[in-house]
Order: structure tokens, then sequence, then C-alpha cells
């Protein structure tokens, strides 16, 4: 009987490969055996991921159903056996990802993880920040230089980010001999394996202090005001961000820092409409100007401007300012400013301005 792999994964059939892999990750914690789970359930779940994992598998079955694996899986028996067989290219289980599940998977088989055999643990990379940073309209448009001020973890200026008290002993822990890893035994679906995870006592340093940095308290930062300024770029625009690498938070006993993200938000400038690098403006002018023709002071971020207002110029009229816009990100030019001139109807005439007009019979 055929087997429906989405819905064994909880999954629409239009899902994309990455909700099929969180898909089979939280179900696959719910039912694993040593946690409880249902072993039964767990290879199904396996099974399905297999398929719908690899996308060639996947449009096979999409056209045939699960049917289509007859004559063609194959069990080499071992490891194998009951589960499709761990074979390569993606085939069978996928160590990287049950190893990040389960803590050992990933150590036995050398599929990485967060240590590796016979060396310490890796310490994390400090986190990324956020932080919205607000512009002016001109700032935003001409760029400037800006000081910003926030509190983040830096790397600690009293143990220098090792997390050891300035001339404390640093001995080699006796519980791991240095490796910075212990091995264990885990009961799984497959056996008894021995899988290795970071050491307790050193926490996966192969260190040990004769005594913590007093300051930090042995985490190697110090969490602190900061405050630098940033060059911020003639044409960022509303929405952009720009990335500061190195300026988040800093890593754990002196692995790398994280980056600062700063979100731009550009206030409305009550004149001037941006669009992209151009600005768009609207000037009024009379119906003298408009039937004779004028030339007309105009506002730009640049400046004033004088603009020709050729005679017989209708309403709604749109004139180009070349290079009278905002400066291009990565001085790629300069865009331009476009003014709609609207005609002033005049109302309230007196008879005489009236039949001055009624005269000109226009």
């Amino acid at each position: 009987m055929s087997k429906d792999y989405y819905n064994i994964l909880g999954v629409d059939k239009s899902a994309s490969q990455d909700e099929i892999k969180t898909a089979f990750r939280k179900k696959a914690h719910e039912h694993h055996p040593d946690k409880g789970g249902d072993a039964e359930k767990f290879k199904e779940l396996n099974e399905a991921n297999q398929v719908l994992g690899n996308p060639d598998k996947r449009k096979q079955y999409d056209q045939f159903g699960s049917a289509y694996q007859n004559g063609q899986a194959g069990g080499a028996g071992g490891y194998g056996a009951g589960y499709g067989g761990f074979q390569g290219g993606g085939q069978g289980f996928d160590f990287e990802d049950l190893g990040e599940m389960f803590g050992g998977f990933g150590d036995i088989f050398g599929f990485g993880g967060n240590s590796s055999r016979g060396g310490s643990r890796k310490q994390s990379r400090g986190r990324d920040l956020e932080m919205k940073i607000n512009l002016e309209f001109l700032e935003a448009a001409f760029g400037l230089e800006k000081e910003i001020s926030f509190s983040k973890n830096v790397t600690c200026n009293h143990c220098k980010g090792n997390g050891a008290e300035p001339g404390a002993k640093v001995d080699t822990c006796t519980t791991c001999h240095g490796s910075g890893q212990v091995s264990r035994i885990q009961r799984t679906i497959l056996g008894n394996i021995q899988t290795q995870s970071p050491c307790q006592s050193c926490s996966g340093e192969g260190k040990i202090y004769s005594k913590k940095c007093t300051k930090c308290e042995g985490s190697g930062v110090s969490h602190e005001h900061v405050s630098f300024k940033v060059k911020i770029p003639a044409g960022i625009n509303n929405g952009e961000s720009i990335r500061l690498s190195g300026q988040g938070e800093a890593g754990e006993k002196g692995a790398p820092a994280g980056d600062l993200f700063l979100r731009v938000s550009v206030k409305d400038h009550k004149k001037f409409i941006r669009e992209g690098y151009d600005i768009r403006t609207e000037e009024t002018i009379s119906i003298k100007q408009a039937i004779l023709g004028d030339k007309i002071s105009v506002d730009t971020i640049h400046g004033e401007f004088n603009l020709k207002i050729p005679e017989g110029t209708q309403s709604g009229t749109v004139f180009k300012l070349k290079e009278k816009g905002v400066t291009k990100l990565n001085n790629r030019g300069i865009g331009d400013q476009y003014i709609r001139v609207v005609v002033e109807i005049p109302k309230g005439l007196n008879k005489k301005k009236a039949q001055l007009l009624a005269e000109l019979d226009i």
C-alpha cells in the first residue's frame, strides 16, 4: 500500500525543501526512542525524509507514489536493514541533522558538529546585533558621520578574553586530559554507540584555571556601553541596512565578534519626495506666467535654481532638472529632480478684471 510521506511529515505537497527538513527535525525530536518516542514512527519519519528530502526521489514519488521504490530499495544489510540503507549521496540518514538533534551521530561518523575529535570545543562566534538609526532627509541624501551609542558584550579588558584572572595557574583538565571531550555510551535505535561530547569539567576547553577572571567570571566578555562614529554613505534610503563587520557582540574566549546591522529610518521632507535617487516637487504658477512664460526660482536639495517656464505652459507639465537629485550609492552618479507645475486659477475677480479677461477672448 502506498504511503503518504507528506502526511507523515505533516507538510503540504507544495512545501519547500527547507520546510520539509524543518518538519522532519521537529517530529524526529518528538518520536526519537531515546526520548521515549515510538521507534517504528521514527523509522517511518526517516523513510519519508529520505524520499521527500531528495529532489530527484521526491519527483519520482510525486509521479508514482511510494511504489516507485519497489525493486530498488535493496537494503544492504547491517545498519541499513529496515531503514533503506546508509547509502551515499544523501539517500540515507542525514548524520549532520541527527548529530545536531541528538548529540553524537555527527561525532561518531565524522560529520563535524560543535567539536572535533582530539581537540577542544570551538567557542561560539558573538551574536549579531541590529539597531535602528534615524536620519533626516538631507542626511540620507548627502551622507554624514554619525555617532552611535549602545550597550553590548565586549571582550573583557581585565583578562583579555581568556577568562582567567591575570597570573592565575592554568592546568590541563584531568577529566578529558586536555582533549575538551569525554566519551560515553549512547543507546540508539541502532544499538549502543560510543559518542563524544564536550567535557563538563572544563566546558570543552581542555584547560582548568586556578582562578577565574574577577571581572567577567570566566566568560571572557563583559557588558559595557560603547560609542563610536559611523560613516553613513550618501544615497542611503529608508529601510536599507548598513553592516558593520565585527561590531556586534564579542565571542566567547577570543572567538570572532558578530556583526552590527544598522537599519536606516529616513524622516519625510515637507517639500521633497524621493523616488529612488530622483526627487519630485511641485510648484504653483499664475495664469499670466503660464501664458506669457517666466523664470521662477525653485528649491532643490542642492540649493535654489532658476527654472524657465515657456509661454503656453499647461498645468501638470513636468520639468526635469538633470543631476539635481540624490547621489547614488558607491558614486554611481546623481539622480534628477522632476518639477510638476500647477497653474493657479484665480477666484473672486472684480468686474474690471473679469471684463479684461473676457476681452482677451482666450
